[in-house]
């Protein structure tokens, strides 16, 4: 989710669920101990709960970084060895780990010697040519014992050559049985399944199997389907419609702008919310062609819900 979940993006779906676990884009152990700190770090205290996922495959950075998240604040640390892209792996972090379990244990054992909160691990099922079950949960059961007791799986593998990450997301197949399996196998982890998931009755069918789901892109692109959300956690009270929820981004936008954010950077995540709903086109096009123009702020949205049918919720 690297370029979408940034804390704008996170301020706006916490406005669509009170309870969801939130996650920061992925940041390299690189970046945040020689870059700016300030900037990767900064969150609004609304959007907890929320975990900070981390890129890297050196225990001691990792240590470090996990120390600095958790004196930010963060409710959880991530590593992530799951990310395919090309550039990850030339960093030796990602999905790539996933070929040394004994490294990713030592990172694990690291991270959580330094801090008191969760330290969680996203992963794929496999890389390359691993086609075994058993090969899969050699590689959590290293890493469990290492003191790692959640684990969110993407439940395909992960081809680290040939294939790009958009392809990596579609390609090979999805293999739930795997991430059912592991559950049923480790009843002592926390398995969290994510990949394929759009809709709330397919999050209900999972969790009758797992303990989680963890929605990814679908909850960008069609970011209300978290208005369901909440029922999950046992919360009986009524989502808010799209428009309360608009009207109340927009006053975030107005502060934002006046920190000096650029309205693009804030416009670009609400483009979903009317996803599948009628008037979506027009709502979209709105948003897409003005944002970009000089003087744009939270009137551009107030006059894309002007363009909306006024029976919209």
């Amino acid at each position: 989710m690297m370029g979408y979940t940034d804390r704008h993006a996170r301020y706006f779906l916490r406005l669509i669920t009170r309870h969801a676990l939130l996650y920061t884009e992925m940041v390299t152990t690189a970046a945040l101990l020689h870059g700016d700190r300030d900037r990767l770090m900064r969150y609004s205290p609304a959007e907890h709960p929320l975990a900070l996922q981390l890129g890297g495959s050196e225990p001691g950075e990792l240590a470090e970084c996990s120390r600095i998240a958790a004196g930010a604040g963060f409710d959880e640390i991530n590593l992530n060895v799951g990310c395919p892209s090309d550039r990850v792996q030339s960093g030796r972090f990602g999905a790539c780990l996933m070929a040394e379990p004994d490294l990713v244990a030592d990172c694990i054992a690291a991270m959580r010697a330094r801090v008191d909160v969760p330290v969680t691990v996203k992963c794929r099922i496999g890389i390359d040519e691993q086609e075994r079950y058993e090969t899969f949960e050699r590689f959590i059961r290293t890493v469990a014992d290492a003191g790692c007791d959640t684990f969110i799986v993407h439940a395909r593998k992960a081809w680290l050559q040939g294939l790009s990450p958009k392809q990596n997301r579609e390609i090979p197949p999805l293999k739930y049985d795997f991430v059912y399996r592991l559950k049923q196998r480790n009843p002592q982890l926390r398995v969290v399944l994510n990949g394929g998931v759009g809709s709330i009755e397919q999050i209900r069918t999972h969790l009758g199997r797992v303990d989680g789901v963890m929605l990814g892109r679908e909850a960008y692109h069609n970011p209300y389907l978290l208005a369901a959300v909440d029922a999950l956690y046992g919360d009986g009270r009524e989502s808010e419609t799209r428009e309360h929820i608009a009207r109340r981004y927009m006053d975030y936008i107005d502060a934002q702008l006046a920190q000096g954010s650029q309205p693009q950077q804030l416009i670009r995540h609400v483009l979903g919310l009317y996803r599948n709903q009628p008037g979506s086109g027009r709502w979209k096009r709105h948003l897409s062609e003005y944002a970009h123009t000089a003087g744009a702020g939270s009137h551009t949205v107030a006059e894309a819900l002007d363009r909306m049918p006024f029976t919209q919720a």
